[in-house]
């Protein structure tokens, strides 16, 4: 019986310790005004040089190449974009 209240004070006092080490963190209020201030991106190509999908001004894959920023819609077509560039500049 003893053993059971002192296991049950160890461990009460033990989470108690562990919530009062949480750290007390202040995020930075997000600026708002940054993101309307955000001009779409202009690609040198209208469509994706390896699958032909059209581009979007908001498409997270990009690449500079040649001082020209060219938007992929995956990953993959970018890797295979970055392989030969020139192959698909020509296109």
């Amino acid at each position: 019986m003893k053993s059971k209240f002192f296991l049950t004070a160890f461990l009460s006092v033990s989470l108690i310790a562990c919530a009062q080490e949480t750290p007390k963190v202040k995020h930075k209020v997000k600026n708002t005004k940054s993101k309307s201030a955000t001009q779409p991106v202009k690609f040198a190509n209208a469509t994706d040089p390896i699958c032909d999908m059209k581009t979007e001004p908001d498409m997270k894959h990009t690449l500079v190449y040649k001082n020209k920023t060219y938007g992929f819609c995956s990953a993959y077509c970018k890797d295979e974009f970055k392989k030969n560039p020139e192959k698909y500049v020509q296109k």
